[in-house]
């Protein structure tokens, strides 16, 4: 009993921290900044406080507390997100809609929630939280990325306001150095790829398997945005030789010239950030890049884009540097430090796409219910990324963790980091 009450007051401290981080992050928002949702990508912070918040309730306090009543009946239809056995919900793309309940009531609709799991948390059966224990884990890793969407929604929302207002203070700045690109070579053979601990992953991380790779380098650093301006001003985004086709075409049809966020005044590049909008430091790595616009870059550079097997080797065989993660206050990418070895940047600051499609791994099987459609159902059309970051928190990453998105999207903290054999 006294392990399990002692890993009982870590588990809900460190519970209490995750809920009440999410609260500091919208804690700048005006509550009409809450509900706005300038596409359907972006969800409304508000709608972002609700769904975690059911999610708790859903999976953790109705089938674990008795007699737990739930706060609100129609919540579940409200804030539920894609889990179609749970019922029917309110459709992605309206999410913008729901200015009722008013932002005051999802507070007192998270306290409650908090309340209820204190309370069963306070005196659990043991069988009871043997069960419970890994929805419980998920539900807190469920948080975590929401927090990470949270602030990649607030930019893009913040940054649709033609006062292009600023979400935070900017922190005090160093001066930036360049950092000449360099690459390290990883030895080719045998890597073992996936989770291979005991600590929690997601199922989508599980099936560690034997890939073999050959000799490759990878480049020290991330590109930065001289270098991507270079590949701008080379007319980059009109040379159909360095593109897929499909992108290529988004391209021209969706006008991109530059890296979302980017704004040229007076013959002078600024690019928006959550601390408003501020000068381009050309020493920083370019951020809020398609997989199209990286892999075109790749080609125009000479070089590729990694697999995401080629990432973990790379991460296997240099162990990382500190990486910026949300935990900094930083809140944006940072350039490389010239007095830094081996493979910067590699965990936070930017997720790195990668060439390689979001499909399971082997032996892979979804859970039954609910939770099982977490990932599985989302393995089409989309590009793995990996490395967290400058968004993430720091304990919410690992080597094995696959992040996901499709080939177009821009407005999450992307980045590009280059291979060559």
């Amino acid at each position: 009993m006294k392990t399990i009450s002692t890993s009982l007051a870590s588990l809900q401290s460190r519970l209490q921290k995750i809920r009440t981080q999410t609260e500091t992050i919208c804690k700048p928002l005006e509550p009409e900044d809450t509900v706005v949702q300038p596409m359907t990508d972006v969800s409304p912070p508000k709608w972002h406080l609700a769904h975690t918040t059911w999610f708790f309730e859903e999976f953790v306090l109705k089938p674990y507390l008795p007699n737990y009543k739930v706060f609100h009946p129609s919540y579940s239809y409200l804030f539920n997100s894609y889990y179609n056995s749970v019922g029917n919900r309110v459709q992605r793309d309206q999410r913008s809609t729901l200015t009722r309940p008013p932002l005051r009531e999802i507070y007192t609709f998270r306290n409650h929630v908090n309340e209820q799991l204190g309370n069963l948390l306070e005196n659990p059966n043991e069988t009871i939280l043997a069960e419970m224990l890994p929805i419980l884990e998920l539900g807190m890793q469920h948080e975590q990325q929401h927090q990470e969407l949270l602030l990649t929604d607030i930019k893009y929302i913040l940054s649709t306001n033609p006062l292009l207002p600023a979400y935070s203070s900017a922190p005090t700045s160093e001066k930036t150095q360049y950092v000449p690109a360099t690459y390290h070579e990883v030895p080719g053979g045998i890597y073992k790829i996936g989770c291979q601990g005991s600590d929690f992953c997601f199922d989508n991380e599980l099936g560690v398997h034997e890939v073999l790779i050959p000799d490759f380098k990878v480049m020290n650093r991330l590109v930065t945005n001289a270098e991507y301006l270079e590949f701008m001003e080379a007319g980059g985004y009109t040379d159909f030789r360095f593109w897929l086709d499909e992108g290529f075409t988004l391209a021209k049809t969706s006008n991109w010239q530059s890296p979302l966020y980017w704004v040229k005044q007076n013959n002078r590049w600024q690019r928006y950030s959550l601390h408003g909008l501020q000068d381009l430091d050309l020493n920083a790595p370019v951020s809020h890049i398609s997989f199209y616009e990286a892999n075109a870059y790749a080609n125009w550079a000479g070089k590729r884009l990694l697999t995401e097997s080629e990432w973990e080797a790379a991460s296997q065989a240099y162990p990382p540097a500190n990486g910026n993660f949300s935990d900094t206050g930083i809140l944006e990418p940072t350039a490389a430090k010239p007095d830094q070895n081996g493979i910067q940047q590699l965990y936070g600051d930017l997720w790195e796409w990668t060439y390689s499609a979001y499909h399971p791994y082997p032996g892979f099987s979804m859970a039954p219910g609910a939770l099982g459609e977490y990932n599985g159902k989302f393995m089409i059309n989309q590009m793995v990324l990996r490395g967290g970051s400058c968004a993430t928190p720091s304990d919410h990453i690992r080597t094995s963790y696959r992040n996901f998105f499709h080939p177009d999207k821009r407005w999450q903290f992307t980045g590009i980091r280059l291979a060559t054999t």
